[in-house]
């Protein structure tokens, strides 16, 4: 049984490396340029040090006997691994509690008014990743490399999903009886958040050069401040990580926001228990088809974030719930999520689907810069490039890619980009990118085969395609 104390060091030990992989991003030029997070830096670093790398080295030079021999497992104790191993679908369920967690929510209609160009692109390339995948793995990769046609998911999990949705989605993988796709869409998510930065900054200079950008007209306004790259912010620019808005003596604020994910949480359990449930009395226990059965609790605790925001901004008449807070518990979830899914990555499981891995990354890559090319400008009737290079960074990074590459591209709010690109989120999240589709998109394979998925994604692509070229495109 694991002990208290080996819990405790192992959150220790995961700080101390989330340290040191911001102090080597602060003095390496190299990976400022590319943006790579301090998070994913530290995960290598672990990953590095324990058994994958260091302890397989350590055994194949022969020293696992001798003074060496303490190093034939890696640095790290197997406990902590173990712990760490847990920790991202523990924390998957945090991130997306908060993500609506003190958002105002606008009307549908208002979100489609400002976002509904960004909204009919994004949910275009989300849906193309399953379509191209799906695709690739019937007509390739499941006669060629005898590999599960599950795999077909594993783009949209993890380029528009993340690290996170890739590592919350492991207990379904398993469930199906392929475990290996949790590492193979680990080891995506970080592909797809290396292009996206680097493919980014490419697209952006093309972008300049060729006049496609409003905002920006010299390929030197391409950048940020050395402080900027190095993820410092200026001492006179540092501003408050969000608002107290209880008195400490009574309970403090950052107690009662943690208190409020736990809740949104807890609403997400009791929903996704009440559908398992239906689903058993329903057609379970009669066609013996379980797609609820497999899917992971982090969409439910989004909705059950939104369910919370509800009722606050209803009833809470002092408003003690603030976003800015909220967005630091995600963005710590975050790191913890990113630090210790790669630090437990497993290297066999894709070096033994190595060629599927690959070809999966190309045509995820190509996907993502062919849609931006040849659909944002012709869904998006104004400051195309400025908004759909967001949603390039989202579809192929995260978010906070997605951010950075709008941030360069217009970086004083002086388009539309950044507003429409929040609002998408709204009516973009809830369904793919993490949402309700893609944690049933493994159990719907796994039942019905990927033919039907195929056919069903390709529908709802086409629809969001023409939506996209006819009715906003038009504008």
């Amino acid at each position: 049984m694991m002990s208290p104390s080996m819990v405790g060091m192992s959150f220790l030990i995961l700080g101390i490396i989330l340290l040191i992989g911001k102090w080597i991003r602060v003095i390496t030029p190299g990976l400022q340029k590319l943006f790579i997070p301090s998070s994913l830096i530290g995960g290598f670093l672990a990953l590095i040090l324990g058994p994958q790398v260091l302890g397989n080295l350590v055994e194949w030079l022969g020293y696992e006997n001798g003074i060496f021999a303490l190093l034939s497992g890696g640095i790290f104790p197997e406990d902590m691994l173990t712990v760490w191993a847990a920790l991202p679908g523990l924390f998957i369920n945090i991130i997306f509690a908060t993500l609506f967690l003190g958002k105002k929510l606008p009307g549908i209609r208002e979100i489609w008014n400002i976002a509904g160009p960004q909204v009919a692109f994004g949910q275009s390339v989300a849906w193309g990743q399953y379509v191209f995948g799906i695709l690739i793995t019937i007509l390739i990769l499941t006669p060629l490399f005898e590999i599960d046609p599950v795999a077909g998911a594993l783009i949209e999990i993890g380029f528009e999903g993340g690290h996170g949705t890739a590592a919350g989605m492991a207990s379904t993988f398993e469930e199906v009886g392929f475990p290996e796709g949790a590492d193979l869409s680990i080891g995506l998510a970080t592909v797809g958040l290396l292009f996206s930065v680097i493919l980014g900054i490419l697209l952006l200079n093309y972008g300049v050069r060729t006049g496609k950008s409003v905002i920006l007209l010299n390929p030197d306004e391409i950048s940020l401040k050395k402080s900027e790259q190095a993820g410092i912010v200026d001492f006179d620019a540092r501003e408050s990580a969000g608002k107290i808005t209880t008195r400490p003596e009574s309970i403090e604020p950052l107690s009662l926001h943690f208190a409020y994910v736990g809740v949104a949480i807890g609403i997400g359990y009791v929903i996704l228990q009440a559908l398992q449930l239906i689903e058993e009395l329903a057609w379970g226990r009669t066609t013996g088809i379980y797609l609820l059965e497999h899917m992971p609790l982090f969409p439910l605790a989004m909705i059950g974030g939104i369910i919370l925001e509800i009722f606050l901004d209803r009833f809470d008449k002092y408003k003690t719930l603030d976003r800015n807070l909220m967005m630091r518990i995600q963005g710590f979830s975050l790191d913890v999520l990113i630090v210790s899914a790669i630090a437990t990555l497993s290297l066999e499981a894709i070096s033994g689907n190595l060629a599927p891995f690959i070809i999966l990354s190309i045509v995820g890559v190509l996907w993502n810069v062919i849609a931006f090319l040849l659909l944002a400008p012709r869904m998006i009737p104004s400051y195309w490039f400025e908004r759909g290079i967001g949603d390039f960074g989202q579809s192929m990074g995260m978010t906070a890619s997605g951010l950075l590459l709008m941030k360069i591209a217009d970086p004083n709010n002086r388009s539309p980009a950044l507003e429409s690109f929040g609002y998408k989120q709204l009516m973009f999240e809830p369904i793919v990118g993490g949402g309700l589709f893609t944690a049933t998109s493994v159990p719907l394979i796994y039942n019905f085969g990927p033919t039907p998925v195929l056919i069903l994604t390709a529908i709802v692509m086409l629809f969001w395609v023409g939506m996209g070229l006819l009715y906003f495109g038009r504008k």
